[in-house]
């Protein structure tokens, strides 16, 4: 098996370039799928600068309805118009962000284009592609959303309300003897979906490793309770006999507050490079 960053916030070693979104690589035996797609044709340049062959992908994995994860994909339905694309059939909703009472409401959904690709497979809830590839969603919170989520809004009938993440899904892959759990953003908070996990998939088939962004990123600075927040869930993290592996909307002051507690049980994963599958 093979799992290589694409596209996130940080450049790394490969060299390839670093933009706000977010897209995964993955190879098995019997797949080649894209998690997500990156804000936008990056994705189609830095694949080929790593040398990946989109036109090779089977399987597309959108885990959330927004722009950051999903600009790629009609870049890259003209160079493949055979995988199929997963989302969630919320995913087409009107999503937005709200950046402050003077700039107002950002448009930060899909593009509503995707939603008519005759190669989309839209679901509802939980759906088992095969024995490799299982998509769920939470079933309920068992924690509190994440503070830095609360600026994210769904319009619906003239309003802006609170977003309830019910177009986020995440990807539980199993596969040559490795148990591998992907988040796109966590918006409905990492640790509702480590227990949701183990209420549909049980303590006995908890993943090797968790790999994506936790949405902690702040633009601002951080106060005394956001930090405590963070501090929190990486020493709930810390006590599951799980390895994590994040990026993108983590952002990396809440990653260098969580290493300090989570040592080498946490690693960041920067544009291009491979995860360490060494298990």
């Amino acid at each position: 098996m093979k799992i290589q960053n694409i596209v996130e916030n940080e450049a790394g070693a490969s060299a390839c370039q670093a933009a706000h979104g977010l897209s995964f690589y993955i190879e098995t035996k019997k797949h080649k799928i894209l998690f997500d797609t990156s804000p936008s044709d990056l994705v189609l340049k830095n694949a080929d600068f790593l040398g990946i062959d989109l036109t090779k992908i089977d399987t597309v994995i959108l885990s959330h309805g927004h722009y950051d994860h999903s600009g790629g994909i009609l870049s890259f339905v003209e160079i493949n118009q055979n995988a199929k694309i997963y989302m969630q059939e919320k995913a087409g909703d009107d999503h937005y962000a709200f950046d402050g009472p003077d700039k107002g409401y950002r448009y930060i959904g899909i593009d509503k284009k995707i939603l008519n690709l005759p190669q989309v497979i839209f679901i509802k809830g939980d759906c088992k592609i095969d024995e490799e590839l299982q998509i769920f969603q939470i079933d309920k919170r068992d924690f509190p959303l994440p503070s830095s989520n609360k600026r994210l809004k769904l319009l619906s009938q003239g309003q802006y309300i609170q977003d309830d993440f019910q177009h986020e899904q995440n990807l539980y892959l199993t596969a040559e003897n490795k148990k591998i759990l992907l988040t796109g953003c966590s918006h409905n908070g990492i640790l509702n979906i480590m227990q949701a996990f183990i209420r549909k998939f049980g303590k006995d088939k908890m993943p090797d490793l968790v790999l994506g962004g936790f949405h902690l990123m702040k633009k601002s600075e951080y106060s005394q309770e956001e930090t405590k927040e963070i501090q929190e869930i990486a020493e709930k993290l810390k006590s599951y006999d799980t390895k994590f592996a994040t990026c993108h909307c983590t952002g990396l002051y809440a990653f260098e507050k969580m290493k300090e507690i989570m040592g080498d049980k946490l690693t960041y994963i920067h544009s291009g490079d491979i995860v360490d599958l060494s298990f």
